[in-house]
């Protein structure tokens, strides 16, 4: 299996433009039929990645043989769902689902303090879709974005042109931690920083910690700054729930002043409670425990 994440995603521009072709002409459940076909190939012609999920289905939550396989045809069909509901509702297809808040006032709260604030999720569900929640709650809240995607110009490009202008801004974790000083300025115009701290890049500064069971590593930097920064922290996961209906939950974290290790505890149990309730959205689809490099 991929032994670590390489920093990037899959998906091409045409891939995207046959989506939005199916969504723009037939509607996202028309969207949904293809996927049918696309999550077949990716079981049988993606064996990194289907042996990497198969593993967390097999060993981490310790399912039979037949109802992993299952799963993963599952994870793969309702990872490809998130992706075509993304688009959908960035091109203005938004009242197209449903949507529940849990923890809705820790959110509202951390708006109308306007002093700034770290999200932390993971990539599990559709937390990309957390800033169409955020504008229903207060329209002028601004969203930095960490991300890693930088490769993905083209795609970003081509949907430029259909998707709305929002608040969210975009900044790009480098090399040369110059993204630390955007995070900084960011938290200092009092905007919502948002980051995920479940992909660890190789030859990157790590902390290790447990998540179902076994050890992982985990990118220091999250857990790093938001523990410095005295700011609210909280993590947030956007659910999918059948019948085009999403569900934000957002608990605030008990932060430690400079004790990351105690921050990434409270997260891996926030991700082991998410988990609990939605198995087939974990979307890591690499050797997330390293099991490879323990052989």
């Amino acid at each position: 299996m991929s032994s670590e994440w390489e920093g990037k995603s899959k998906g091409t521009v045409f891939g995207y433009k046959v989506f939005v072709f199916l969504i723009k002409t037939f509607g996202v459940k028309a969207a949904y039929t293809l996927l049918f076909f696309v999550a077949s190939y990716y079981v049988f012609f993606a064996p990194k990645n289907t042996n990497a999920i198969y593993y967390y289905f097999r060993k981490r939550l310790k399912y039979g043989t037949l109802k992993s396989a299952i799963h993963v045809f599952r994870s793969y069909f309702i990872f490809g769902q998130t992706i075509i509901d993304k688009v959908a509702i960035s091109t203005g297809l938004r009242d197209s689902f449903t949507y529940d808040f849990d923890g809705r006032q820790n959110i509202i709260k951390l708006l109308q303090k306007k002093q700034g604030g770290i999200l932390i999720s993971a990539h599990v569900g559709n937390f990309e879709i957390s800033e169409f929640f955020f504008a229903e709650l207060d329209e002028t809240a601004t969203i930095s974005l960490v991300v890693t995607d930088a490769e993905r110009e083209a795609i970003k490009e081509y949907l430029s042109q259909y998707t709305r202008r929002s608040h969210t801004k975009f900044i790009v974790i480098k090399k040369d931690i110059s993204h630390i000083f955007e995070i900084n300025a960011a938290l200092a115009r009092n905007e919502i920083v948002c980051m995920t701290g479940d992909r660890y890049i190789k030859d990157t500064k790590h902390i290790e910690g447990v998540l179902l069971g076994e050890k992982a590593k985990f990118p220091a930097g999250p857990f790093m700054i938001a523990s410095r920064l005295k700011v609210p922290v909280i993590f947030v996961y956007v659910m999918k729930d059948p019948n085009q209906h999403y569900h934000l939950y957002a608990r605030t974290a008990d932060v430690k002043h400079r004790d990351a290790q105690h921050l990434l505890q409270e997260y891996t149990e926030s991700v082991e409670w998410m988990l609990s309730k939605y198995p087939r959205q974990w979307f890591n689809y690499f050797d997330f425990w390293g099991e490879k490099n323990k052989k």
